[in-house]
């Protein structure tokens, strides 16, 4: 018989009836027409990555995963007092414990997509005691009479991925995943450069007071000469006023000191995860702390090292993947479901070899007209995923910019103290030649008072260049992922090194 047959029931016999040919082509047609109202072409991302070779860098590796905790860097410091606070602030620090949550919440999602492709089966039991009612489905003797009915059976579904619509899906997962997984390294090495950071201004600051203590000192002394030599006559009231003046302004200025150094500890002890008044006998010293190895230039593996980089990367592959998955919704699911187990009314025959039912429920589902909730989809889709790829490009500019000023901040500060040590030897210098003078009565000891100020002035000055040259190695360490001695070997690499991934790999999200 030729063309397409189907069987259909009528009363007392059943018969094939054919279905014609052209019937058939013209379903065929209509069903393609009604696809094609909904076509995803055209539909494309319009954003681009940036490539990684345009800033001489060598692109990330889309496989790269960031180890937790995050390496121990500031262990090159060589303050054991440090050490002990950042380990405890990564440990006790609510943000930490947030970011963890976070992580353990993303991997719960990527495993729960991973299950979506795979064959579930699950078992099913249910007992009932109703009433039929006389005036519907069952007949006598069932019709009016209470019963119990009971059911034993397995069950199995499987949903063909033909189109890779799950696939899709769980790359999408396993991308976000792998990002809540460098957020939390991102975090790790934050919280420990920002406890570094404020060690450091707390040891500045109590630096800085040593300097002002000595100051007030040396007023005090100043003014007790001056008060000598208008006895003597040698100075009017005006000197006198000058230098009364003069210890107010050095006494306020402890004062702030005082404030802004009760104001670290207070913040230090919060990132500990402690209450603020927790380190308030903490007292660090900038002498015990080691200069960090700068790089020369910005490392060619920069954009695999930093976290938030690769966390911006592996969001837009998930964004990608997300796109792939909208695409696969104007294709037909395919799914495949089972059942076999016993089924009866009556619980006494429900284990009984008439009682057997199974049956095989394939079925494919097109969908044809949605009121375009699929372009709408795929349109959102596609926006998310510009979106992540310009977050990307902003990230990666970002991070080139933030090691080129800390680089370029770290040997200008260099020069700085190198100026400023010069300075000091001079000043103390210019020290000692007057209190010899004053020694050998050749002098006034209001001119070892002016001379000593002056020393005490490039002391704070040096104290300044000091802490913010350490500041400047703890802020290229967060701008570089990690430590700079961990940097690569050659500090740039070539535009047209066969390492450098092209620009359609930047990201890996286009497809």
């Amino acid at each position: 018989m030729s063309g397409f047959e189907s069987t259909v029931s009528e009363p007392g016999r059943r018969h094939p009836r054919p279905v014609s040919t052209w019937g058939a082509l013209a379903l065929a047609c209509s069903v393609a027409v009604l696809t094609g109202c909904g076509s995803p072409a055209g539909i494309r991302p319009t954003v681009q990555p940036l490539a990684p070779d345009a800033a001489r860098l060598e692109g990330p590796r889309g496989d790269a995963r960031f180890a937790a905790p995050v390496s121990a860097w500031w262990h090159e410091l060589g303050d054991t007092e440090l050490d002990r606070l950042i380990e405890r602030a990564l440990q006790d620090n609510p943000s930490m414990a947030v970011a963890r949550a976070r992580l353990a919440r993303v991997e719960a999602a990527r495993l729960q997509a991973g299950g979506a492709d795979a064959p579930h089966l699950q078992a099913r039991g249910e007992l009932a005691r109703q009433r039929y009612t006389e005036h519907g489905l069952y007949p006598y003797p069932l019709a009016g009479t209470v019963r119990e009915s009971g059911t034993l059976q397995l069950e199995g579904a499987w949903e063909l991925d033909l189109f890779g619509r799950q696939r899709a899906e769980l790359a999408a997962a396993v991308g976000e995943a792998r990002a809540a997984e460098a957020d939390a390294h991102a975090a790790q090495l934050l919280l420990s450069t920002q406890v570094a950071r404020t060690h450091v201004q707390l040891a500045r600051l109590l630096s800085q007071r040593e300097v002002a203590a000595r100051l007030l000192a040396q007023r005090e002394e100043t003014l007790s000469l001056i008060r000598q030599r208008v006895a003597a006559g040698l100075d009017t009231q005006v000197e006198l006023r000058q230098g009364e003046a003069s210890l107010p302004d050095a006494r306020q200025q402890i004062e702030a000191l005082d404030d802004q150094i009760g104001q670290a500890r207070r913040a230090l002890a919060v990132l500990l995860g402690q209450f603020p008044d927790a380190q308030d006998a903490l007292s660090p010293s900038l002498a015990r702390l080691h200069a960090l190895a700068e790089p020369a230039a910005i490392p060619v593996d920069l954009l695999s090292r930093r976290a938030d980089v690769m966390a911006a990367l592996w969001r837009a592959e998930s964004a990608g993947a997300r796109v792939k998955a909208a695409r696969a919704a104007y294709y037909p699911n395919i799914d495949l479901r089972a059942f076999a187990g016993y089924g009866a009314i009556g619980l006494d025959r429900l284990i009984h070899p008439g009682s057997l039912q199974w049956g095989l429920l394939p079925a494919i589902n097109l969908p044809l007209l949605d009121g375009e909730r699929r372009e709408a989809g795929l349109r959102g889709s596609v926006a998310d995923e510009d979106a992540a790829v310009a977050r990307y490009n902003q990230t990666v500019l970002q991070a080139v910019q933030e090691v080129a000023d800390n680089l370029g901040s770290g040997r200008s500060l260099q020069r700085q103290r190198d100026e400023q040590a010069k300075a000091l030897v001079a000043s103390e210098a210019a020290y000692s030649l007057a209190r010899a003078r004053y020694q050998a009565g050749l002098g006034s000891y209001l001119q070892v008072l002016t001379a000593e100020s002056a020393v005490l002035n490039q002391r704070r000055l040096a104290v300044d260049l000091h802490a913010r040259q350490i500041d400047n190695q703890l802020a290229l360490v967060r701008a570089l992922g990690g430590s700079p001695a961990a940097a690569s070997a050659p500090p740039v690499a070539s535009p047209s090194s066969p390492s450098t991934p092209p620009a359609s790999q930047a990201t890996g999200a286009r497809s």
